[in-house]
């Protein structure tokens, strides 16, 4: 049985409440640590009338305590969940576990406490010197983000046949996909041939010169399917039934033009994936739910589940 590490996410949010009730089905799965204290714990567990289970593997403290405050964003709460994940990449990264698990930061909390990070990708990028690459979805849909928490404004300046060319190539190889993966364009109509924008242009040559190297590097894969990346895709129709049904893998150039159709599609059972990291890291893929924190109110499972289901099946 694998053994993993939970970052316990902010505690004033919902993540502590799905790593209690949750805790006997993810025993059945995995060997869990979780990256919070005793003294945070009990006083988490007592504002939600929860039990503690006796197998509750907790760790040393790592940062300042502070009182819960349920659904506020707070400094206190920002930098226990960002030592939290510290934590348990740490324990990653010396082997003691073989993966991590992140329950939801929020990411306010993190910029109140001084942390340069805007979330868990960002940080992984500095930790490990390395182009972490978010993906998110579930095995019905897949869709890996080239940019992220990035203002609208400033998309279109990002995209450049250098960094989408090696972000393809890095892609293809972590994510490995068993169909051609679609690639969205960026503009409306994928540009119509430069009359909406130009940036179609730069993907494309972006598409061809991974696709060179790739063949290059595995000749062995064009006997699988006959092209690795379609052209630029209309961003409009890309997730519709029909299409949908031909592809698992899709890489959006922002953040909603990729999101927004996964979660309307899947938003109960997707999950997040750091991929090309020396660690594998997994994610819920929700916030943390300021509004049902520490209510009674029943809090949906499927995506942590979900999450450290696909550790189990790496």
């Amino acid at each position: 049985m694998k053994k993993i590490a939970i970052s316990i996410g902010d505690l004033n949010g919902i993540g502590i409440q799905l790593a209690l009730e949750n805790h006997d089905t993810v025993t059945t799965l995995v060997d869990p640590i979780y990256c919070i204290d005793q003294e945070m714990l009990g006083q988490a567990a007592n504002k939600l009338a929860l039990p503690i289970p006796d197998d509750f593997v907790t760790v040393e403290p790592f940062a300042d305590p502070f009182t819960i405050q349920p659904g506020t964003v707070d400094a206190a709460s920002g930098a226990y969940s960002y030592g939290s994940f510290v934590h348990a990449v740490a324990l990653a990264r010396a082997g003691i576990v073989d993966a991590v698990t992140t329950l939801p930061i929020h990411k306010k909390a993190w910029e109140l406490a001084g942390i340069e990070y805007k979330g868990h990708t960002d940080a992984l990028r500095d930790f490990f010197d390395a182009e972490a690459i978010m993906m998110l979805g579930c095995p019905e849909m897949y869709v890996a983000l080239f940019t992220e928490h990035l203002p609208l404004r400033d998309v279109a300046g990002k995209i450049n046949e250098a960094d989408l060319t090696r972000f393809l190539i890095d892609f293809y190889r972590t994510a490995q996909p068993t169909s051609t993966v679609a690639v969205l364009g960026l503009n409306p109509h994928a540009g119509d041939d430069g009359v909406l924008g130009n940036e179609e242009k730069i993907i494309q040559a972006a598409i061809d010169k991974a696709t060179d190297i790739l063949k290059k590097e595995n000749p062995s894969l064009f006997t699988i399917h006959s092209s690795l990346f379609t052209n630029p895709m209309v961003p409009d129709i890309a997730f519709t039934p029909h299409i949908r049904r031909q592809y698992t893998h899709y890489v959006a150039m922002y953040h909603d033009q990729g999101l927004a159709p996964l979660k309307a599609l899947h938003f109960d059972e997707g999950i997040n994936v750091s991929l090309n990291l020396p660690i594998l890291r997994t994610s819920v893929d929700h916030g943390t739910a300021f509004d049902i924190a520490y209510t009674g109110g029943e809090v949906h499972p499927l995506s942590y589940l979900n999450a450290v289901k696909y550790i189990v099946e790496d």
